[in-house]
């Protein structure tokens, strides 16, 4: 007889079933695991048996093997320890094997036979529930699996209670779903002083998602602007929440089974390297920009990043996810995420300031943007220029609008948006929705015809043109592109 126990294995978030086989037969005592564990996997002989013999049980002095199927598929980390100890217990007859054959099996043992906490619970939930399953999961991990649906979750503190649940011998409740509350403490936008052009331009940029781009000296609000963006946006709806919280399961950022309700807002260091930055590893972990999955990533200081770690964020901003290619395996996580840089002007930050800007001006200027590459910044929507302000001027000037009356009139435009065109927003519309909603009159034709004459734009410009267009239009609740809205998203470019 061989006791079969069912788990998971991760590629990314997604789940691949994994059968763990246990054989026990006569023969000098011996206990190997085959199938590619890694590292973990191996590691976990030790575990499994004290855990087991921590419960009381006697340790079966035989020649135990442990096969992972599929054995060509790489095993990676410690949630096998559950799976391979309840195996043994089937085989020895502690535990009848249709007791266990209707849920997936996923934790990690400690030596006194408790049950510690594993990532990626949810995405192996969803999974199981997809397979009419249930899950038998850590008890720190059962909050989290309870939100993937209507499914049997066990989750146990440890073997000996689990026992008891499976015979009967003892009741462990579901785990209850925490009510979703959303606790705002976004910094707000009347704090920022004058800039009305960049306020004007984020607003735009999160109406339809856009990625902006903020050029300016150091110390006129570039960074606060940004970390305003947040109090901005509308609030997560319940798929973006679970797709949110797969990543961060996966990435083991999730604590006590608390779901992340805010859109994600990741600053990112220009030191950064492509593997912190894309994803990768040994394990090939999501990297940043999965990590901003459906939320906002801040890039400052863009012209000190390395250039290839700006070049790989291209093919993520076109297509809203990451392919992470090994020898063994091809992992895509998911990066849908609103791209937001800032940069000085020139390496001394004064370009334009004649009493401070350097002796190289302006060539200092050109060489300095000349270090980002012309196809990322294609890739950018919106650019504006933000200048030093005159505080004492603004001290007597009106009080500046809140995020509150800018979302407002976020959340509509977005509402327009996802009438028009479902799940999409504005920044991810072409082909055929381009020509249908973007339609411009013979003086806006003109008007664009002759930017792109003087400018030599791409046709990705003009398309992202004419989605920022689309998106004021929208802000103004306007079913056609006038000149007007045309010309506010051409200044947008003209800075590139």
């Amino acid at each position: 007889m061989v006791a079969k126990i069912k788990t998971f294995s991760f590629l990314g978030v997604e789940v691949v079933p994994v059968d763990v086989q246990v054989k026990i037969s006569p023969g000098a005592p011996s206990f190997a695991i085959v199938g590619l564990p890694d590292k973990a996997v191996a590691e976990s002989k030790e575990r499994v048996r004290a855990a087991i013999s921590s419960t009381g049980l006697a340790w079966p002095y035989k020649k135990i093997t442990v096969n992972l199927a599929p054995a060509d598929l790489q095993k990676e980390g410690s949630h096998f320890d559950l799976a391979i100890a309840l195996g043994i217990m089937v085989e020895v007859g502690v535990l009848s094997e249709d007791l266990v054959e209707k849920f997936y099996v996923l934790g990690e043992l400690a030596l006194d036979g408790s049950i510690a906490s594993v990532n990626g619970i949810i995405s192996a939930a969803v999974g199981a529930n997809e397979r009419g399953a249930g899950i038998i999961c850590p008890q720190e991990n059962g909050r989290e699996a309870a939100w993937a649906g209507d499914l049997d979750i066990i989750a146990t503190s440890d073997i000996l209670t689990l026992i008891n649940h499976l015979k009967g011998e003892q009741i462990l409740a579901r785990p209850a779903t925490t009510r979703i509350s959303v606790v705002e403490n976004h910094l707000c936008l009347s704090e920022v002083k004058g800039q009305e052009v960049a306020k004007r331009a984020l607003e735009i940029a999160a109406a339809g998602s856009h990625n902006l781009l903020m050029i300016g000296p150091p110390g006129t609000g570039k960074s606060m602007l940004a970390s305003r963006l947040p109090g901005i946006l509308p609030l997560c709806e319940l798929t973006e929440i679970l797709e949110i919280n797969m990543i961060a399961s996966v990435s083991g950022k999730l604590l006590d089974g608390r779901l992340i309700t805010a859109r994600p807002y990741r600053e990112v260091h220009h030191s950064c390297s492509m593997p912190a930055m894309v994803g990768g590893g040994t394990r090939a972990k999501p990297g940043e920009i999965s990590l901003a999955h459906r939320g906002v990533l801040f890039l400052d200081e863009l012209a000190e990043f390395p250039r290839q770690v700006l070049d790989s964020l291209r093919q993520p901003l076109e297509t809203g996810q990451v392919s992470i290619s090994r020898v063994n395996s091809h992992i895509t996580y998911p990066s849908n995420f609103q791209l937001v840089a800032a940069m000085n002007p020139c390496r001394c930050g004064f370009l334009g300031d004649a009493s401070r800007e350097c002796k190289k001006a302006p060539l200092c200027g050109e060489d300095y943007k000349n270090k980002i590459s012309g196809p990322f910044l294609d890739r950018i929507d919106i650019v504006v220029e933000v200048g030093q302000v005159d505080l004492f001027a603004e001290k007597r000037s009106q009080v500046s609008e809140a995020s509150n009356a800018v979302r407002t009139r976020v959340i509509k435009a977005r509402e327009i948006q996802k009438e028009r065109l479902g799940d999409k927003t504005n920044s991810k519309i072409d082909g055929k929705i381009l020509e249908e909603f973007c339609d411009l009159d013979a003086n806006g034709e003109r008007i664009l015809q002759s930017f792109v004459q003087k400018s030599h734009s791409s046709m990705r410009g003009v398309t992202r043109i004419l989605r920022v267009a689309r998106t004021i239009a929208d802000l103004e609740e306007q079913e056609k592109i006038s000149s007007r809205h045309l010309l506010e998203a051409i200044s947008y470019r003209r800075k590139l």
